[in-house]
């Protein structure tokens, strides 16, 4: 166990997990073929965190800035136990939980239906402080269910950590703050539209059509669905 010292400033951790998640190709961009996210609609992005396990480096400097980000905005004791949502959450949260020298659980996104028919597997006690971590955050929604079974244990859950944030959506953090849970993050597409210009990483015109999506992507989306 290794709990990082150096608290890089928030920008410079921004735009380097930015260039890491470029450099592992967990970023994808296309206009002209736009991706269909979970909830039906169309985006023109697309990012995959998972991508960052099978790259030891980026994993680890990366779970390096996600336990300084959470000890610099939450505190350096702020917690008794590092749960990680299924599926996504789970090796981050263990990779957190080792930076911390903290018990790692994780949280079924339902009840397994048998046994115990529990949502959280790992010992978690009631009064226990305890951090979720994900792999990023869109709306935030699939992090109150998580909350939710985390404090029907009798643990409290008032923060969650994620590699990367959408920030285009203004009711992700009303959302969150109304279930008392404050968001901590590296980076936002924002962040990731920045370096990938200034690296020439795809075309202008795929570019701009981004910046279009992110600038308001209710009226992107409904544009593409014919209305």
């Amino acid at each position: 166990m290794t709990i990082p010292a150096a608290y890089p400033p928030r920008e410079e951790i921004a735009r380097l997990t930015a260039r890491a998640l470029l450099d592992v190709g967990a970023v994808h961009f296309n206009a002209d073929e736009p991706f269909t996210l979970a909830s039906g609609l169309p985006s023109p992005t697309y990012v995959d965190c998972r991508k960052l396990i099978s790259f030891p480096r980026v994993r680890s400097t990366l779970m390096d800035f996600l336990t300084l980000t959470v000890m610099r905005d939450a505190g350096l004791e702020a917690f008794d136990n590092i749960a990680g949502g299924e599926t996504a959450g789970i090796p981050f949260a263990a990779l957190v939980a080792e930076r911390m020298a903290l018990p790692m659980t994780y949280v079924r996104k339902k009840p397994k239906g048998y046994g115990r028919n529990a949502r959280i597997e790992g010992a978690m006690t009631e009064g226990q402080r305890v951090l979720l971590v994900e792999d990023l955050a869109t709306d935030g929604g699939s992090k109150l269910s998580f909350v939710d079974a985390i404090r029907e244990t009798g643990a409290e859950c008032g923060h969650t950590a994620v590699i990367f944030y959408y920030g285009i959506y203004p009711e992700t953090l009303d959302n969150l703050g109304a279930h008392g849970v404050a968001l901590h993050h590296l980076c936002t597409w924002w962040d990731v539209l920045a370096e990938a210009r200034a690296r020439d990483s795809f075309d202008a015109g795929t570019l701009g059509e981004v910046e279009a999506f992110l600038n308001d992507p209710r009226k992107w989306q409904a544009e593409r669905k014919g209305g």
